[in-house]
């Protein structure tokens, strides 16, 4: 399959994979980690060629796998056949996919975005779990979102956890970084509503009339909507609590809202 055979952990190629765990290294380089052969699949049949990828021997005569690695040759990338060892220090996984890839970031500008794209399209002010945000950019693909918004200082969409989350997401949901005031200024051109949750809001999520395109603007997991953000909001709504919890997980929450506004 030209590909080549590495089995030594000092490999710069097996070496620089490694570092992309690092966020400084992943913003120097502008690149980041994907694993396994269902999310490389889902890039590859969206357009996107990997820059290394990296397989084990149990994967190599997988149909799916040699597209993959037509296609990384194809755009000039590096294909390298490495260990179960390997696998497991580049995914920092004891039981590693047989598939891992490195690829280029990609980041849609806001004032690139189209707001009759799509319904609905998610804003997350200073999200800090990984886990939530990649979970939210594959809820927001299910649904058809048109991108998901990071306002201010968010955690990386990038990172392995999040990419995880995604399942093969990351590659077909927008994903934009805007500061506050960017975000602020953006938003006063918005023609749909603009949707807010508030623990003060006094009409439930599913009683509320969304205005299509709806932009859905949620708060972090600590501390919800900032005043200053929460004062963009047209709409402000609430998800009812009837247990005992008091809240719901963020990328719960955001789903609930998403559905809610495409319904």
């Amino acid at each position: 399959m030209n590909a080549r055979l590495v089995t030594s952990l000092t490999n710069p190629t097996v070496k620089a994979v490694r570092a992309l765990h690092l966020r400084k290294e992943r913003e120097v380089s502008g690149r980041f980690v994907a694993e396994g052969l269902k999310i490389v699949t889902e890039a590859v049949e969206l357009g996107r060629a990997p820059k290394v990828l990296l397989y084990g021997r149990e994967a190599a005569d997988h149909p799916l796998l040699k597209k993959a690695v037509a296609t990384t040759l194809a755009a000039r990338g590096e294909v390298i056949e490495v260990t179960q060892e390997i696998l497991a220090k580049v995914s920092r996984r004891d039981n590693p996919q047989a598939v891992v890839a490195v690829f280029d970031q990609v980041f849609t500008p806001l004032e690139a975005l189209r707001p009759e794209a799509a319904d609905c399209f998610v804003a997350l002010h200073r999200v800090r779990d990984p886990g939530n945000l990649g979970t939210i950019v594959r809820t927001a693909d299910a649904a058809g979102c048109g991108a998901v918004i990071l306002v201010g200082e968010c955690c990386d969409p990038y990172s392995v956890e999040a990419v995880r989350a995604t399942m093969g997401s990351i590659f077909a949901v927008p994903v934009v970084r805007a500061e506050e005031a960017a975000f602020a200024a953006w938003r006063r051109t918005w023609p749909g509503s603009v949707v807010g949750t508030l623990l003060t809001a006094t009409v439930a999520h599913h009683e509320a009339t969304y205005r299509k395109p709806a932009l859905i603007l949620m708060g972090n997991e600590q501390q919800g909507l900032p005043q200053d953000m929460a004062s963009l909001c047209d709409v402000n709504v609430k998800i009812p609590m009837r247990g005992r919890a008091d809240s719901l997980n963020l990328s719960v929450a955001t789903g609930v809202m998403i559905y809610a506004a495409t319904a």
